[in-house]
């Protein structure tokens, strides 16, 4: 295996990681923001009220995205596999 094969399929992994995370990360920094910029301008300061909403729209995306992330990760999966049949 070369060092140009390696760092292909660590390129590969690497955006396959970024688009799976990204959906979830992204909602989540945005429900942050908002929960953040009105605990600021009504001075309540729960820490509950942080989490229970970021958990709740987590559990939605991964609902909503699941089939979709399971495609990419089996894509990637049948790239590697398809790597390892040509590897000698």
């Amino acid at each position: 295996m070369s060092i140009s094969l390696t760092m292909e399929i660590m390129q590969a992994a690497a955006a396959t990681a970024i688009k799976i995370g990204a959906p979830i990360l992204i909602v989540s920094l945005i429900i942050g923001l908002v929960i953040a910029v009105f605990q600021a301008a009504t001075q309540i300061h729960e820490q509950t009220l942080t989490f229970v909403p970021k958990l709740f729209i987590t559990a939605i995306i991964l609902i909503m995205a699941g089939p979709w992330m399971m495609e990419v990760m089996a894509d990637f999966t049948y790239y590697i596999f398809e790597l390892m049949l040509t590897v000698h």
